[in-house]
């Protein structure tokens, strides 16, 4: 039976008005039955009350509306570009000329009383083009033109009526008993731009290319088309999980439509050798006690250049994963078939994602070094399968960056950076407080009481030391996790200078919060952190009140590592604007930091995104 959190999320009275139909962010499962946080009651207005916001940030009713806000629906798109007003400061006279993508979802709730989880609303690309200190900002944004948005959506009456059910989502408007439409691919998750190709990638089906200039939508790519369908790695499953993989795939990819590999959102860019990293997993993972992954390398002309696949015998999740010179690393969650989910899953009276849940039998987590090329493997004797067991429990969501180093002896330490959570914490279907019967979300899901931060995501290093001679038998030296202590903070969306990526980086940077709202203390993110991480010290830049922030994208200038800039997009929820600002990555900290804020216009205000690219001119 799918455990259940024991914390006690706001229930929002069903007659309270809503100013949009909203849902929320990020996936999430479920919990044991014990020492099991806490959310803060954030309680909605009384319908009597008028719903204008009271000055006060910290009061219950302005931290429930300000929520509501940053998952407000845009349904306008721009027609071409338009230009973006200096509030603060100037475009810098060395800023490189190139284009910030966003990928997020742009809407949440139909016009028949649907509301989707975001991790199902439909995909908005948002493009902020920087053409030098005179040529200014230009923005757009454009929904991407997926199957189920044009199934949806009526450009005509431009009504919407969501038929799909999505992995995270139920319908309320719509059809749920029987609606086979499962895999909504919405292309809302991250966005990339490579062999001079932009794409949107969802985490369950194919990306869709986008025309970088007019973002309009070119159509789907299988990026695995002309690929020969050999193995590279060994296969040690009996014959019966073949048979029962063969039985499912075609109820799966028939009945269901779901592709056969579905990618992850999630690529990695090797700098060093100019690659770019893809990994695809089999769509009966899903409901088996192992896990397919197959790793894509391609040049820059979009050419395979490496395919290594692996067969793991455990049930794994993977939403994020790094490399470095000599593997690929899964840092892995452990998932599990929820049978009483399942029912209400095929049923339709709840999510899809109801059918798994969290799997928190083992109190250590799982992390796979899949050998990248056999030359590179650390002795004869290393079994890749057998996973190195990091000594804590804890549901990965983002990596920054893995890289190796070998001392004079041959031995190989590999240093992890990456958010987690705790498997106490994580809950599929109420991340971020989604809650379709009430077409509201819970504040108090993604904030809990003081003193239970460590349960939220946060930064952590993992360290492992392997022996020059393999794994067998003694396996490793040793192998630790702790949290970033310089930062203990609740944060996500770390990320670096692209170029560090698979080499020893000093700085990391991240969304986090200050803590200074009590109503809201944990999320969503109103800090951009500056990790040095050998010194062990933080700098950071923080938005004012009732402000936001979402992922910071390193866009590099110099030779040093920090010599560049961090855009950041900051969502002014109490006046419902957004603005793109730029901050000095070396300045972090200093009251010079904010180089310069451009304004949104209002009628182009957009929900919290998900992940952005750099794509220099």
């Amino acid at each position: 039976m799918q455990a259940v959190p024991s914390f006690h999320p706001h229930t929002f009275p069903v007659k309270f008005s809503s100013p949009a139909k909203l849902p929320i962010l990020q996936t999430p499962p479920v919990v044991p039955q014990k020492i099991l946080p806490r959310a803060i009651s954030i309680s909605t207005p009384d319908t009597r009350v008028s719903d204008v916001p009271t000055p006060n940030s910290d009061d219950p009713m302005v931290a429930f509306w300000d929520y509501q806000f940053l998952f407000m629906s845009q349904r306008s798109e721009t027609d071409g570009s338009v230009g973006l007003r200096v509030l603060d400061g100037a475009i810098p006279v060395d800023f490189p000329s190139g284009t910030y993508y966003l990928a997020g979802p742009g809407l949440f709730s139909d016009d028949h009383g649907s509301m989707v989880h975001p991790l199902d609303g439909h995909g908005y690309l948002r493009a902020f083009t920087i053409d030098g200190p005179g040529g200014g900002v230009k923005f757009s944004a454009r929904y991407v033109k997926t199957e189920a948005q044009l199934e949806e959506h009526d450009p005509v009456t431009r009504g919407w009526r969501f038929t799909y059910r999505g992995p995270f989502s139920v319908l309320k408007g719509g059809k749920k008993v029987g609606n086979r439409k499962v895999m909504k691919n919405v292309a809302n998750t991250s966005v990339m731009k490579w062999g001079g190709r932009l794409m949107c990638l969802w985490e369950g089906g194919d990306p869709y290319e986008i025309e970088s200039g007019t973002l309009d939508t070119i159509g789907k790519v299988d990026m695995m088309d002309g690929c020969d369908p050999l193995h590279e790695g060994d296969s040690h499953f009996g014959d019966a999980w073949d048979l029962v993989a063969a039985a499912l795939k075609p109820i799966l990819h028939g009945i269901f439509k779901m592709p056969e590999k579905r990618p992850l959102s999630h690529y990695k860019i090797d700098a060093k050798r100019n690659r770019l990293l893809m990994m695809w997993c089999n769509a009966e993972d899903m409901l088996l006690p192992r896990s397919n992954f197959t790793i894509y390398e391609f040049d820059r002309e979009m050419k395979v250049v490496q395919r290594k696949e692996f067969k793991i015998p455990d049930h794994l999740m993977i939403h994020d994963w790094a490399f470095t010179d000599s593997y690929y690393v899964l840092f892995a969650n452990r998932i599990k078939l929820d049978f009483l989910g399942s029912i209400g899953a095929l049923s339709g009276l709840s999510p899809m994602i109801s059918a798994l849940s969290v799997n928190p039998s083992k109190p250590t987590s799982p992390v796979y070094l899949l050998p990248r090329f056999s030359e590179d493997s650390i002795g004869n004797n290393e079994d890749w399968r057998v996973p190195i067991e990091i000594p804590s429990q804890l549901w990965l969501i983002h990596t920054s960056n893995a890289y190796e180093e070998r001392d004079d002896r041959g031995n190989l330490n590999i240093q992890i950076h990456a958010t987690a959570c705790s498997y106490q914490w994580f809950n599929f279907q109420k991340m971020f407080g989604y809650d379709w019967q009430s077409r509201k979300l819970d504040p108090g899901v993604m904030n809990l009481q003081e003193g239970e931060e460590e349960y939220f995501p946060h930064l952590i290093q993992v360290s492992i030391n392997l022996d020059a001679n393999g794994r067998n038998g003694t396996s490793y030296k040793n192998c630790s996790v702790e949290a970033l202590k310089q930062w203990r903070k609740p944060s996500d969306f770390p990320s670096i200078n692209p170029s560090s990526s698979g080499r020893k980086n000093t700085y990391m940077y991240a969304a986090a919060t200050s803590g200074s709202r009590s109503t809201l203390p944990h999320f969503p993110f109103d800090t951009i952190v500056k990790i040095d991480i050998p010194h062990r010290s933080t700098h950071t830049w923080s938005t004012g009140a009732r402000r936001f922030v979402g992922e910071p994208i390193f866009v590099p200038k110099g030779v040093e590592e920090d010599d560049g800039y961090l855009l950041v997009v900051e969502y002014a929820v109490s006046i419902q604007r957004c603005y793109l600002v730029i901050l000095d990555a070396k300045r972090i900290g200093e009251s010079d930091a904010l180089v310069a804020r451009l304004e949104v216009p209002k009628h182009f205000t957009f929900p919290i995104g998900f992940h952005g690219f750099w794509a220099p001119k």
